[in-house]
C-alpha cells in the first residue's frame, strides 16, 4: 500500500471538519463531564454517563463528548468506536431541565449551542473507523440522532427510538435530517419526525435502523463482540468501504465503479490481503470472522407508536 498508515491515506480522500482544540495527546481511559472513555484492545468505548438524567446532554457534556470523539477518531491505536449509555438508557437527548426558558434564546445562540455536537457527529460519519451504537432503553431526540450517526446500531429488546422534538417545539437535529430518510425513506422519516411517536426495537430492525435486536441488557456485550471482530479485519478495507458507501448516494454509477476499481487496487496491495490468501491456501481459518449471533427476543409485531 505504500508508506504511511492506511487510515491516514483514506482520510485524505474525505473532507473532514477542522479538529476541535485542547483535547490532549490521545484517546485514554478517563472521566470528563458526563462522558466516560475506555480503551481496550483497540476498541474506544464512549459512554454517556448521566444515568440519573437518562444520559441527557447538558452543555458541559456536549463539550466532553466532542472532545472524546475527536480523540477517538484521530488516534491510530483506535480500531473501532462504540457509543453507549450508562444504566438502562442510551440517551434521552438534550437536557430539557438545563434549558432556561426565562432567558430567550436567539437563533445565533441556538446555532452555537449545536455546533460542538454537529462537529462531533460529522467526525463520526466521516472517520475511517467503524462506529457502533449499543442502544438500551430510550434513544430520544438527539439521542436518536446520535445513534443514527453510527455505522451500525445494536438494540436491546425494549429499546425505544423517538424523534421527540415536535413535543418541545424543535426541529430534529444531531444529523437526523441527513441519516433518517436515507435509512427509512422520506415518508417514514416524516412520520417519525412529525408524530414524535416511539419506534420499538423490532420495528427499528424492520425499518433498517437497528441491525440486530438482542435480549435486554446484552446490547453492549454484543456490540463489543462485533467491534472486536471488526478490529481483526483489514483497516484499509473498512476505511475504503465506509468512504465509498458514504459517497454512493450522491454519486453516479461510473463514479462508483471507478472508485471500486481504485479501492480494490489498494486492497490487493495490502499485507493483510496477502496474508489472508496464504491462510486460505494453507487451509487455515481466516483472521476475520463475524461473531456468532446472541439470543434475541421473539418478534411480536405491533404498530409503531
Amino acid at each position: 500500500m505504500g508508506q504511511g498508515h492506511p487510515r491516514s491515506r483514506v482520510a485524505s480522500r474525505v473532507t473532514a471538519p477542522a479538529p476541535l482544540r485542547d483535547v490532549g495527546a490521545g484517546f485514554t481511559t478517563r472521566q470528563d463531564d458526563g462522558i466516560a472513555c475506555t480503551l481496550d484492545g483497540g476498541i474506544a468505548t464512549i459512554t454517556l454517563d448521566r444515568p440519573d438524567r437518562r444520559n441527557a446532554m447538558d452543555m458541559p457534556m456536549r463539550a466532553a463528548f466532542a472532545r472524546a470523539v475527536t480523540l477517538a477518531t484521530e488516534d491510530d491505536q483506535v480500531q473501532a468506536i462504540v457509543l453507549t449509555g450508562r444504566g438502562s438508557h442510551f440517551c434521552a437527548g438534550g437536557d430539557i431541565g438545563a434549558m432556561n426558558t426565562a432567558v430567550p434564546m436567539g437563533a445565533d445562540v441556538g446555532r452555537a449551542r449545536m455546533r460542538q455536537v454537529l462537529d462531533a457527529i460529522t467526525l463520526l460519519h466521516q472517520c475511517d473507523k467503524p462506529v457502533l451504537a449499543a442502544v438500551e432503553g430510550c434513544a430520544y431526540g438527539g439521542g436518536f440522532g446520535l445513534a443514527l450517526m453510527a455505522d451500525m446500531v445494536i438494540a436491546a429488546d425494549g429499546a425505544r427510538f423517538c424523534m421527540s422534538f415536535a413535543r418541545v417545539g424543535l426541529v430534529p437535529d444531531s444529523g437526523a435530517f441527513y441519516a433518517l430518510p436515507r435509512l427509512v425513506g422520506v415518508q417514514r422519516a416524516k412520520y417519525l419526525m412529525w408524530s414524535a411517536q416511539e419506534l420499538d426495537a423490532q420495528h427499528a430492525l424492520q425499518w433498517g435502523i437497528a441491525m440486530e435486536v438482542v435480549l435486554k441488557g446484552l446490547a453492549l456485550e454484543r456490540t463489543l463482540q462485533i467491534a472486536r471482530a471488526l478490529a481483526t479485519a483489514s483497516p484499509a478495507v473498512l476505511a475504503l468501504s465506509k468512504a465509498a458507501l458514504n459517497s454512493s448516494l450522491h454519486s453516479d454509477f461510473r463514479t462508483m465503479a471507478e472508485l471500486e476499481a481504485s479501492a480494490q487496487g489498494v486492497a490487493f496491495a495490502t499485507p493483510y490481503h496477502r496474508a489472508a490468501i496464504e491462510r486460505f491456501l494453507a487451509k487455515q481459518p481466516p483472521a476475520f470472522q463475524w461473531p456468532t449471533s446472541m439470543p434475541s427476543a421473539e418478534f411480536n409485531p405491533r404498530r409503531p407508536g
